[in-house]
Formats: C-alpha cells, structure tokens, sequence
C-alpha cells in the first residue's frame, strides 16, 4: 500500500483499513505457527502498512 493512498483516505476508511490489516496479521501468525504460510514475506508488508496507517492517523488527529 503506498502511502499517498493512505494519505488521500478519510479517518472512517483508515480505520476499516487497519481493522482488515490487524485481522489478516493475526491470520498469518496462525499460519505461521502450523507451517501454512506460503508467502512468508507478506507478513512484514502487513505490519509496515499497519505502521503506516497509525502514522497518518495520529498526524490527521493531531493537525485537527
């Protein structure tokens, strides 16, 4: 996800965004836990755009 989408996204839809993220992290701990993962490398692209997404919220929070 690159960060001028997150950037042109509105609070609500950051917030829907880092639900689904948060979710599909926990999906690929589980995975990982039983040996499933087929695309190991996608779990640190979900915790950096998690990253990402927290950044711009608390800058949209802070600039309000």
């Amino acid at each position: 996800m690159k960060i001028d989408d997150i950037r042109g996204m509105t609070p609500d839809q950051l917030g829907d965004t880092l639900l689904s993220l948060k979710k599909e992290q926990f999906n690929l701990r589980f995975q990982a836990a039983t040996g499933q993962v087929e695309k190991t490398h996608r779990s640190s692209e979900v915790r950096k755009d998690i990253a990402r997404i927290k950044t711009v919220l608390r800058a949209k929070q802070s600039a309000a």
